[in-house]
């Protein structure tokens, strides 16, 4: 094994040919572009088994060098990508479509993360005789991703690629990029965010007016920030046109559990502390000149939890939910020991800090399926990270624990970083087989009704809304990933230093905030709960927490629609009904 490369996991499951086929075909799908040739626009076929019909969705490539100033740089790294979205009977061309929504991914989030919302905001629009498109963006820096190993469909092939220096299609993985190799990425913040997505939307749809009038700009978390900072800027250099004004881009925005603001204040609690992120009070040009040198890490990470390897990590889980959900996994066993694996777990799977300190039990001592370990994950009753907190179901099969690391359920002073739900763990050491219970089982007749030791209730149906298949694919399926391994330190701190003269600057068309209808969603029980201003009337998604609002079931344990999907649908068809 090479050791100057950190490895991922997997587990024994049955390999399912089916879901190899498909993704084979996402690994196609992703190849890089420059593979294929000097074409300035690439788009090809992305399948997939979500079982909300009636959408047909595409990778699309087009190609948008930087500027020499950025330096060396992967070839593939010249262009811009997304997934689209578009009724399967609707018009081939995205001109004519009715709407088109344009999303910007929140931070360590990939384009995967929209699938669930894009098709099913796509497919109710159809229903109602509406043909709209929706495209989830992705940041460039998600060009430095190598998906070939989830994408062979097989978790033990997976795990192999990544750790074992076993080829797949031909490849061998050349190990996570470290920060030396980066430097291209310390010129990759705001200004560069925005200008991108403005080649995006130019190169796609040129008829400026047609923009104006059939384009909806927004996005999840700080993709409602980095719609902000679009919306105010002025692309052309000269503020008298107002033509190439981003708020002259779009018809209306649409926040899901954030806002459309030039501020971080909002999602304050939503970055870990322990990430590299440095200290923004040194200067603009202090980090500017730190990112430059490589002194500061030019990509937003942590030792453990949040990193290149552990984001693949999920992934892999992911697909060895779809392979094999209820069988039992070998995959904390299957996986190398590293120091960033064996912390990770222990704070993951860890029911106090005495857990922690000791390392045992440790999550290998357990017996978990598939499915159980991607919810262990995931799940906003089990992960104690609310960014990455879904609503997705329960623990089942043995007793169940209070999680009370890294707080102590019940904590008055529990940080919004950890979410509000009570944590749970599964108790029983080498005993019975712990498995899921989907969103939609939770308060059956058979459902345990698990309660925390003072007597509160883990969950109930009210709170589960996101179908855990759903979940899984949008982590394995999607050629895209769903996390982003390489997020740009330099995104964060331009907006968080939004007073410097440098970054206020780029907010040339400040009227441009409110110059559009606005649509804003938030979760209920999300990073934003009970702190958005009344007069922005947002749409509260009962129940749901931050990723909630990208991966929620179409059909919801009250019988109704998803509100999401359901508000997205109905402000594509009148955007003036928005705020």
């Amino acid at each position: 094994m090479n050791t100057s490369r950190s490895r991922g996991m997997t587990l024994g499951a049955p390999r399912s040919v089916a879901l190899a086929v498909l993704l084979t075909v996402g690994a196609f799908t992703g190849a890089a572009p420059d593979a294929r040739g000097e074409e300035a626009r690439t788009e090809t076929p992305v399948v997939s088994t979500n079982p909300v019909g009636g959408v047909t969705e595409t990778l699309v490539r087009v190609r948008a060098p930087l500027p020499a100033s950025f330096g060396a740089r992967p070839a593939a790294c010249d262009w811009l990508s997304y997934l689209r979205y578009r009724a399967a009977g609707g018009p081939a061309d995205s001109a004519d479509a009715d709407r088109i929504l344009v999303a910007q991914p929140g931070i360590l989030e990939g384009a995967g993360a929209f699938d669930s919302v894009a098709r099913n905001t796509v497919s109710r629009a159809a229903a109602q005789g509406q043909h709209i498109e929706f495209w989830a963006l992705d940041r460039r820096s998600n060009c430095l991703e190598d998906r070939t190993g989830v994408a062979s469909g097989d978790q033990h092939t997976a795990v192999d690629y990544y750790y074992r220096d076993k080829q797949v299609d031909g490849r061998t993985f050349d190990g996570y990029i470290g920060n030396g190799d980066l430097g291209w990425m310390a010129k990759l913040g705001i200004e560069r965010t925005v200008r991108d997505q403005y080649d995006l939307l130019t190169a796609e749809l040129p008829d400026q007016q047609l923009r104006k009038q059939k384009v909806l700009c927004g996005g999840h978390s700080l993709g409602g920030v980095i719609t902000g900072y679009f919306a105010t800027a002025d692309f052309d250099g000269d503020r008298a046109t107002t033509a190439d004004a981003g708020h002259n881009q779009c018809a209306g925005y649409f926040a899901l559990d954030t806002t459309v603001s030039t501020s971080l204040a909002d999602l304050s609690g939503s970055i870990p502390d322990d990430t590299n992120l440095p200290d923004v009070g040194l200067g603009y040009g202090v980090v500017q000149a730190g990112l430059d040198s490589g002194v500061l890490s030019r990509t937003l990470s942590a030792p453990v939890l949040l990193n290149p390897e552990t984001m693949t990590l999920l992934a892999i889980t992911g697909l060895g939910a779809l392979q094999d959900p209820d069988g039992e996994t070998d995959l904390p066993r299957y996986l190398p020991d590293n120091t960033n694996i064996e912390v990770t777990n222990r704070f993951l799977f860890s029911e106090d800090t005495a857990t922690f300190l000791s390392g045992s039990p440790a999550v290998k001592d357990f017996r978990l399926t598939n499915e159980a370990i991607l919810g262990a994950l995931m799940d906003d009753h089990s992960v104690p990270l609310a960014f990455l907190q879904s609503s997705v179901g329960f623990f089942d099969g043995g007793p169940v624990v209070d999680k009370n690391f890294p707080v102590a359920n019940g904590s008055e002073e529990q940080p919004a970083l950890f979410g509000s739900e009570y944590k749970a763990i599964p108790g029983q050491p080498g005993g019975p087989l712990y498995t899921w219970r989907n969103y939609d089982r939770v308060g059956d007749p058979d459902d345990p009704g698990y309660r925390s030791a003072d007597g509160t209730p883990f969950t109930d149906a009210g709170k589960e809304v996101t179908d855990i298949q759903e979940l899984a694919r949008s982590m394995a399926e999607q050629p895209l990933d769903f996390t982003e391994q390489y997020f740009p330190t330099k995104l964060v701190t331009d907006i968080q230093m939004s007073t410097s003269p440098q970054i206020k600057r780029l907010v040339v068309h400040a009227d441009g905030l409110t110059a559009n209808p606005t649509l804003t969603v938030l979760a209920g029980d999300g990073l934003l709960a009970g702190r958005v201003p009344a007069d922005l009337d947002p749409v509260v998604a009962d129940g749901y927490q931050h990723l909630d609002v990208l991966t929620a079931a179409p059909t919801q344990n009250n019988g109704r629609p998803e509100p999401v999907s359901t508000n997205l649908t109905e402000f594509a068809r009148d955007p003036g009904q928005g705020t």
